[in-house]
């Protein structure tokens, strides 16, 4: 990968001399920061800016070991086997024309590839922008050149499937002098380099400390959640194609499959990657996890608010506690010495309205008494500042005060408003000295949030999945799984289930209405009665579920409707009625992108109704197991609401971990959903479960 992003020589194929075409942009661009041999490569010309153009690749003289391409993409395929002639080991493909423009570019895409493959050449894009590298000063790209004006250095480094999304991210982050960039790399369809790779190069790249992704797929998912694993530094996605309508548009895009947006977002927190909603905000994130990579304070989140406006406090509080932070109780000693610049009559409340200490004061006195209170407090592992410049005597002294929060080893991050050309000075100063700022309110308080939020990922993160326990079935369960196929009916399904450990109802098939009666007289009535039909999931809508059996009389009745309705070949069920104080659903699923992963969630009726569901990748840990049961929204109900008990979060835990061994062990095993997975007495039962089997 390393000749993609040091080069000895660069072949230009496809340049122009033409002003208006990339090809004569991406020929500016090397020009203006590649210090090695630059060839351009067009018959048409002899010489283009001054320098010499060869007719094809074979004349381009030594050294050269990377290619880029900017040519129709019917001319790629002859220019790849002409590049391996000439041994030219990565080949990066900036012109469009395949696989996104339909079945013919898709067939063009592949046998580029395979030409490719044949001769052991690395592709980079097609359909892309290439890559810019702000440190080095390296522009591989036909963005234009007057990006120079504004390149300026950085340490977060992006990995982009859209081409003109990465141009622009650029363009407007340096212009408005928010943040500089170390590298961006457009990669477009990815048919060969993939956002695996770059992000392994990277994790290893010193002028990188944070990485952020735009993806609308994810081929390798298991890849991709290994090295995130095991990453140092922080790890941001923005994925597109989450909506049916933003995957079709994925599709026509970079025919990217976008895949199952839980089951994604499940398996990236799993690997501890923090989602982005919208690319600014990923780049705000990716800024704030840079300057604060490894958070070291006891708490995980209590802020303390410094602001000149009560207003602006009310509403950053709001903000805090709509997320994962919350605002810090001052200490005593904090009081007393907020209290020495506040007048008489104003209590000490966080967040600390600072104004009165100002016009009392100063800004210098007030402002630093009142961060070297908060950074000196135990109870305070965050600092969110409020900022003003242009006016209203709220001029603060940057380097005073960052310097503080920074010795104290307390993130901070600045809110603020003011005169433009003033607000842009401050923003530099302070970005310069390692502490973020934030036009918007919100925007400051979830990227602080964020930063926490990865403490809290780092400190239950696995750095590597565990290994598959294989379940100890019976041969009668092992010929089940490897004979059957399809949709098993539930009671075959809770033998799998229940062979791999997961608690099942008590029950009992039964062929007659003896055996029925005695089943229900051994479980206790009142029990469930169920009709059985090979591929028959949905039951209850069918009319074959009959609940409440409380007689011997009832028994026999429901057993003769549901051989009625289910014919010879169905089977009937009885099981004991359980009580249920909750209701979930737990169960595994095959992803073509992650593999086996583990859902659980509310079941019942509330499945469709509140979607609270969540997804990890198989095999699972106790803790992220846990960890799972932990990510579910309603919190509360598994707490124990209205007098119920706990759910007990161990044992629904090994529940998880049962299903999740069960699929990373037996490949045939596409499906499992077990829903109701009833709750009584804080113990989950499984009364109802579907496997099917490829």
């Amino acid at each position: 990968m390393d000749f993609f992003f040091h080069p000895k020589g660069i072949a230009l194929i496809g340049a122009t001399a033409t002003p208006t075409k990339g090809g004569y942009a991406i020929l500016k661009n090397l020009l203006t920061g590649f210090k090695g041999g630059i060839y351009p490569v067009n018959p048409r010309y002899t010489e283009i800016e001054g320098v010499p153009c060869y007719p094809s690749v074979d004349q381009v003289p030594d050294p050269v070991d990377m290619a880029i391409v900017f040519v129709p993409g019917r001319l790629v395929p002859a220019i790849v086997e002409d590049c391996a002639r000439r041994g030219i080991r990565g080949i990066m493909i900036e012109s469009g024309g395949f696989a996104e423009s339909g079945e013919s570019g898709l067939a063009l895409q592949e046998e580029v590839l395979q030409v490719a493959r044949k001769h052991g050449i690395r592709l980079w894009g097609p359909n892309c922008m290439g890559l810019v590298d702000a440190v080095r000063g390296l522009v591989f790209s036909f963005v234009a050149p007057t990006i120079w004006e504004n390149l300026i250095p950085g340490n977060v480094s992006l990995i982009v499937q859209s081409g003109m999304l990465s141009g622009a991210f650029l363009i407007d982050s340096m212009t408005h002098g928010v943040m500089g960039i170390s590298k961006v790399c457009s990669i477009g369809n990815k048919m060969d380099v993939n956002e695996c790779e770059l992000l392994e190069y990277l994790l290893d790249d010193p002028d990188t400390a944070a990485v952020g992704l735009y993806l609308e797929s994810i081929p390798d998912g298991r890849r991709l959640m290994d090295i995130c694993r095991q990453s140092p530094k922080p790890v941001v996605l923005l994925r597109g194609g989450k909506s049916p309508r933003g995957a079709a548009a994925a599709m026509s895009h970079t025919a990217s499959l976008a895949g199952n947006g839980a089951v994604i977002r499940g398996c990236l927190v799993q690997a501890g990657v923090i989602e982005a909603k919208d690319f600014k905000q990923m780049m705000d994130i990716c800024r704030a996890l840079a300057m604060y990579p490894d958070v070291r304070t006891a708490g995980d989140g209590r802020v303390a608010v410094l602001t000149y406006s009560g207003g602006a406090g009310i509403v950053s509080a709001d903000f805090i506690h709509e997320t994962g932070l919350e605002l810090a109780t001052l200490s005593d000693d904090t009081r007393t010495a907020l209290k020495s610049v506040f007048p008489e009559w104003m209590p000490v409340s966080n967040p600390v309205d600072l104004w009165p200490a100002v016009e009392r004061n100063g800004v210098d006195r007030a402002y630093g008494t009142a961060l070297a209170s908060v950074c000196a407090d135990p109870g305070v592992d965050a600092v969110y500042v409020h900022a003003f410049t242009g006016g209203f005597a709220l001029n603060l002294d940057i380097d005073a005060l960052t310097s503080e929060a920074r010795a104290a080893g307390k993130p901070m991050a600045f809110w603020l408003l003011g005169r433009q050309e003033d607000a842009r000075q401050f923003q530099e100063e302070a970005q310069a000295r390692g502490v973020p700022v934030y036009r918007e309110v919100y925007r400051a308080v979830e990227c602080l949030d964020a930063v926490f939020e990865r403490k809290r990922m780092l400190t239950s993160r696995e750095p590597a999945p565990p290994e598959t326990v294989t379940p100890a079935l019976p041969e009668a369960v092992r010929q089940m799984l490897e004979t059957e196929r399809g949709v098993l009916e539930e009671y075959r399904s809770k033998q799998i289930v229940g062979a791999a450990g997961v608690p099942i109802v008590a029950e009992a098939a039964v062929d007659s209405v003896a055996s029925a009666r005695e089943a229900a007289e051994r479980f206790g009535f009142p029990v469930v009665m169920k009709g059985l039909v090979a591929g028959q999931v949905h039951k209850t809508e069918a009319g074959l579920v009959r609940l409440g059996i409380g007689t011997a009389a009832a028994v026999a009745s429901a057993f003769e409707t549901l051989r009625q309705q289910i014919g010879p070949e169905g089977t009937v069920l009885v099981q004991r009625q359980e009580k249920a104080e909750l209701e979930l659903m737990a169960g595994m699923v095959r992803d073509p992108q992650f593999g086996p992963c583990v859902m659980v969630g509310l079941g019942g009726v509330w499945a469709e109704v509140l979607d609270d569901v969540a997804f990890a990748a198989a095999p699972l840990s106790r803790r992220e197991a846990l960890n799972l049961i932990g990510r579910l929204r309603s919190q509360r109900l598994l707490n124990g609401f209205r007098g119920a008990a706990p759910v007990d979060r161990d044992v629904l835990a090994q529940v998880l971990v049962d299903l999740g061994n069960l699929g990373a062990a037996y490949s045939r095993v596409q499906e499992i959903d077990i829903n109701p997975l009833l709750i009584n007495e804080g113990k989950p039962v499984a009364v109802d479960a579907t496997v099917i089997l490829s």
